[in-house]
């Protein structure tokens, strides 16, 4: 099976955001803070933006999976940081390598842009997304700590 990994276009915005249900799934879940209506302006913003890239793989005519992709942060020890905030694949295609595509295009993307590095953060029950991360080879790795505000 092969699948195209190409930039989401804003005329499917409602099957890009849908993509979003495969983050709910266990061992995920939905945010308490979940708005579909402002994802929606968010995810269309972040479509139109230059400094942004909403990356998706069709596998037989359908999305299959979704990555974004941001230049949000020039780091005064690292430089400048693409940021991958979401990587999801459709639970029907999971190890099929649709993740690695998806990153590899990430990466290069940002690359392409002038990033040094690229980082993510995963949630700690994600126990297979972190066996997938470590296969690919990380510079480094740390801890995250969110507050809602």
């Amino acid at each position: 099976m092969t699948e195209a990994v190409r930039e989401a276009r804003g005329d499917e915005l409602d099957a890009v955001l849908g993509c979003y249900e495969w983050l709910f799934l266990p061992p995920g879940s939905r945010p308490s803070l979940w708005d579909p209506e402002r994802a929606g302006r968010a995810l269309a913003a972040a479509i139109a933006a230059e400094d942004s890239a909403i990356l998706v793989a069709e596998r037989e005519g359908r999305l299959a999976g979704l990555c974004t992709a941001y230049l949000e942060l020039n780091s005064v020890r690292f430089g400048p940081r693409c940021w991958v905030e979401d990587l999801v694949v459709d639970p029907e295609h999971r190890s099929e390598e649709i993740g690695k595509v998806l990153l590899d295009a990430a990466k290069n993307w940002g690359r392409e842009r002038g990033a040094t590095h690229l980082e993510l953060d995963s949630g700690e029950a994600r126990k297979d997304a972190h066996r997938f991360y470590e296969r690919e080879g990380p510079s480094w790795r740390s801890f995250q700590y969110s507050w809602e505000l």
